[in-house]
């Protein structure tokens, strides 16, 4: 073979091998495994699926828990996810989950599963707020204003419930206007409604009369709601119960309400049986036509319950009753224990009734309103119970219960009496103790409930435009709703700190 012929060979054989090669590498490509993990990676309600949405809301992933907001009018029973995860399979309640297909209701917390192929699986709770988390009462009326404080207007109510409270249809009720300053100074107006039965609202027990407490001059909502609170603390008999929740009025929202129990004698409410008296120090210009009112030398004493006419035994009865109490009060003797002051009411409930007013500085505790008493024929006269606290805490720019520094309701003409009672003095510093102790409880409540009205407040301002304004009688005006909370929280710790100083040097 010459050298020219087996050159040839030797170039067809190596061009054929690189041939042979090539194929050999195609055969041989690198097939590439999924790994499969247990990872939801994002989470969201899209408006192409979901026509009740306006616009797409993403929920955010954090470890295992997925939460968001929904806007309000949103079917929450009945939406469309859309999800990513890198596992086999999202389930429900062992049931295949669909991104942009399955329907569910998130009205509740949704509970998935992400599973892999061999075995391993992570939950999620998707927890989703609808509008502002707080139960929804429906008003409506016709599209007739509530424009009267006397004259009720007919209407229906129901409620959304939410996840806390129950439902309730369309009912039949009544519903007036409330109030003395807030009704007048404020746009956002108070409200008294009524059922024709007695009917449970919002998880509280059942009954005809509800009030319905704008907290108009309350930028932070909640000084009710402390008050309350430190009622619950305390040894009075009854504390309303109260529930903030979103109003709509005739469709349109009209804000975050406090609901509250009625102060009214009921077998749920101030107990008095058949016989008992709820009494209430007022103001002469206050008076309503139809109320039954008498005086002592230091008061106008307004009688709430039970109805009675001028000169009649039970009017009489209570009238001399608590003038008599008032005169020994006043007299040389008040502070004998079989015939003085002791013999005529309940030291316990005054005390704390006074503590809780004293505390708070609540500006109509002195001598103005909704300073309640209570009697029982053959019993002792009690304070309480608690009621109207929006002005407290500071809350007021035309009084001296602005400052947490100074006695405030120890100069109601009672309690000015009782305070020159070393025993009655003794008994109060005493019983402070007690709620200085439980300070860390009430300024913990107070941090819940502002972050309980995270969505609402935003809400409320939205539609009153409070926050960063002055409302009748703010006597400070900040930005944000933070700065509102943390400055209740700062004037209530300093509240304490000044009485502590000041009991422990009487």
């Amino acid at each position: 073979m010459t050298p020219t012929l087996l050159y040839r060979l030797y170039a067809i054989l190596f061009i054929g091998s690189l041939f042979f090669v090539s194929c050999g590498s195609d055969d041989s490509e690198e097939i590439i495994t999924k790994v499969e993990g247990t990872e939801i990676t994002n989470f969201s309600f899209l408006k192409i699926k979901n026509p009740s949405l306006d616009f797409d809301v993403n929920l955010e992933v954090n470890d295992n828990m997925i939460s968001g907001k929904l806007p309000y009018g949103a079917e929450i029973e009945n939406l469309i996810a859309t999800f990513d995860h890198n596992g086999l399979s999202l389930l429900l309640n062992n049931d295949p989950q669909i991104s942009g297909t399955t329907y569910n209701d998130f009205s509740k917390i949704v509970n998935y599963t992400v599973k892999t192929t061999d075995g391993r699986e992570k939950g999620y709770n998707v927890d989703v707020t609808y509008f502002t988390g707080l139960p929804i009462v429906y008003i409506n009326t016709n599209e007739l204003p509530i424009d009267s404080k006397e004259d009720y207007r007919a209407g229906f109510a129901s409620v959304y419930g939410g996840r806390n409270f129950n439902n309730i249809a369309a009912s039949e009720i009544e519903i007036r206007g409330r109030g003395n300053s807030t009704w007048y100074f404020h746009p956002k107006k108070a409200y008294q409604m009524k059922f024709g039965d007695k009917t449970e609202l919002l998880g509280m027990p059942k009954d005809k009369k509800w009030i319905f407490l704008a907290e108009h001059s309350d930028k932070t909502l909640i000084r009710n709601k402390i008050a309350f609170e430190m009622g619950y603390l305390s040894n009075l008999d009854w504390t309303p119960q109260s529930v903030f929740s979103e109003v709509f009025v005739n469709n349109k929202y009209n804000g975050t309400y406090n609901v509250t129990q009625k102060v009214e004698e009921s077998s749920n409410r101030v107990n008095l049986g058949d016989t008992g008296y709820l009494l209430e120090i007022d103001q002469l210009d206050r008076m309503e036509p139809d109320d039954v009112f008498f005086y002592t030398s230091e008061f106008l004493i307004n009688i709430k319950e039970p109805e009675v006419a001028y000169e009649s035994y039970e009017y009489n009865y209570v009238k001399n009753l608590i003038n008599e109490f008032e005169t020994v009060l006043n007299g040389s003797q008040f502070k004998d224990y079989t015939n003085g002051y002791a013999k005529y009411i309940d030291v316990d409930s005054f005390i704390d009734w006074y503590l809780i007013s004293e505390i708070t500085k609540n500006v109509d505790s002195k001598d103005y309103s909704s300073i309640f008493l209570n009697v029982i024929p053959g019993g002792k006269i009690k304070m309480g119970p608690l009621w109207d606290f929006d002005l407290a805490f500071g809350n007021v720019n035309y009084a001296d219960s602005q400052f947490p520094e100074g006695f405030w309701v120890k100069d109601h003409k009672w309690y000015a009496r009782l305070f020159q009672d070393p025993v009655f003095v003794a008994k109060v510093k005493y019983r402070f103790l007690y709620f200085k102790n439980n300070q860390n409880v009430i300024l913990n409540k107070m941090d819940y409930y502002a972050n309980y009205l995270k969505y609402a407040q935003k809400e409320n301002d939205d539609r009153w435009d409070v926050i960063g304004n002055y409302a009748w009688p703010n006597p400070v005006v900040y930005n944000t709703y933070e700065e509102e909370v943390a400055h209740l929280k700062n004037w209530y710790i300093k509240r304490m700190n000044w009485l502590d100083t000041a009991f422990k040097g009487l």
